[in-house]
């Protein structure tokens, strides 16, 4: 399963319209993504609650996971997004 270490680019770090973009994209990659903050335990990335959950503020790293097809196509565009602003007016 590959994954990637990544810094949270969003200002707000992964809360509400972050998470919310970065579990979408994770449930349509037709993938089983998982996230991690620090040595704590890996979450579903598709599911809003425990991305949430994570806590996962600007800044701090987390590690993302992909398993499928595509799997390494998958965690490039997912570690983009997470290393991206996704509040900013741009990324919409």
């Amino acid at each position: 399963m590959p994954q990637r270490t990544v810094t949270i680019g969003s200002s707000v770090g992964l809360h509400a319209r972050p998470a919310k973009l970065f579990t979408q994209a994770a449930a349509a990659s037709g993938t089983a993504v998982r996230l991690a903050k620090g040595d704590g335990p890996a979450v579903d990335g598709a599911s809003i609650l425990r991305v949430m959950a994570l806590g996962a503020k600007h800044g701090e790293q987390v590690t993302v996971s992909v398993e499928g097809d595509r799997a390494e196509e998958v965690l490039d565009e997912l570690a983009t997004m997470l290393a991206s602003d996704l509040d900013a007016v741009e990324a919409v």
